[in-house]
């Protein structure tokens, strides 16, 4: 199985969850030109990144090429306990995809 492209920390304090993501991706806008040929490189970002708790969505976000290389993500969520599963995906402008699953601590 390939590595995965996504690092997840979960922590939970009461019933708040405290998730981070380190996303591995190269994020082009698709302005920024070659320096040795002077082409524009094409466009390759994130759109969208979804996290589920135990199969039920908590966070939906729609990104474009703004975003930068190798983005972090941190947000918070209610109604989670140590041991639950989350899960994060998230699909590009070139129609690839990464997901991968982790346990609340």
């Amino acid at each position: 199985m390939a590595k995965s492209s996504i690092k997840i920390r979960a922590k939970v304090t009461g019933d708040v969850a405290k998730v981070k993501c380190l996303i591995s991706h190269p994020m082009e806008t698709g302005l920024r030109k070659d320096k040795k040929t002077g082409k524009l490189i094409p466009a390759h970002f994130i759109q969208e990144v979804n996290c589920e708790h135990d199969g039920k969505n908590v966070m939906n976000a729609q990104w474009n090429g703004t975003i930068s290389k190798n983005p972090f993500l941190s947000f918070e969520f209610t109604g989670a306990k140590p041991g639950d599963s989350i899960k994060i995906s998230w699909v590009d402008n070139t129609g690839k995809s990464d997901s991968t699953e982790a346990k609340m601590k």
